[in-house]
């Protein structure tokens, strides 16, 4: 798990062909003495395990699944890339619980600055729309972020000069594409309510919970 909260803004060394996959090279400032093989780091939003370190960048195996869901496909060397440890037991949670799985990929609609402030709007795929409410979390490239607004096939956010700086949101401009990760508790409630069991039972629904003397 992660906060969302930036630790780095890495830059890419490589991403050579592996099959259907890759393997990603990033040049970091993170202390790789704390950092070991096996470990994860979330890239641009993206859960990745440590395969090989040192010098001053670590690898990563990254797999067809990670390359067709994500940006990835996209980075080229020098590309600048978000990066964070995962999150340890007893660590503040300034940003918001980040599992580091993409769920989609939006595109930048617009974007305008004020008083310091970049407002950026998104378009993203209506059923992972659903999943963004006026003042929840979103993670875009890896980045904790409070929406301001939401429409039917996208949302809008606020980047304060902080955040724009110590991202690659800064750089970042209209039809540019991002990783989108949406609040887990959404879809962890929808799957309950809603959803279909893999035996064919439904889920926890307001009936169910008035036979079971819940109301």
């Amino acid at each position: 798990m992660f906060t969302g909260l930036i630790e780095d803004v890495g830059r890419v060394a490589a991403l050579a062909p592996m099959g259907a996959g890759a393997r990603l090279m990033v040049f970091t400032g993170l202390p790789l003495e704390d950092i070991r093989l096996g470990d994860s780091i979330a890239v641009n939003g993206v859960c990745l395990t440590v395969v090989e370190s040192g010098e001053g960048l670590f690898s990563f195996d990254v797999s067809p699944e990670t390359m067709e869901r994500t940006t990835f496909r996209t980075l080229r060397p020098g590309a600048a890339v978000n990066l964070e440890r995962a999150l340890r037991i007893g660590d503040r949670l300034g940003g918001h619980l980040v599992s580091g799985h993409v769920d989609c990929i939006a595109v930048i609609r617009e974007r305008r600055e004020s008083s310091g402030n970049i407002l950026f709007s998104f378009r993203l795929p209506g059923r992972f729309a659903r999943y963004c409410i006026e003042k929840g979390s979103v993670a875009i490239d890896g980045i904790s972020l409070t929406i301001n607004s939401v429409s039917a096939d996208g949302f809008s956010v606020n980047i304060i000069p902080h955040t724009g700086n110590r991202t690659t949101l800064s750089s970042r401009k209209p039809d540019d594409e991002v990783n989108i990760e949406t609040d887990v508790i959404g879809k962890y409630v929808e799957r309950l309510l809603g959803g279909e069991h893999r035996d064919g039972g439904k889920g926890v629904s307001l009936e169910l919970l008035a036979k079971s003397g819940f109301l």
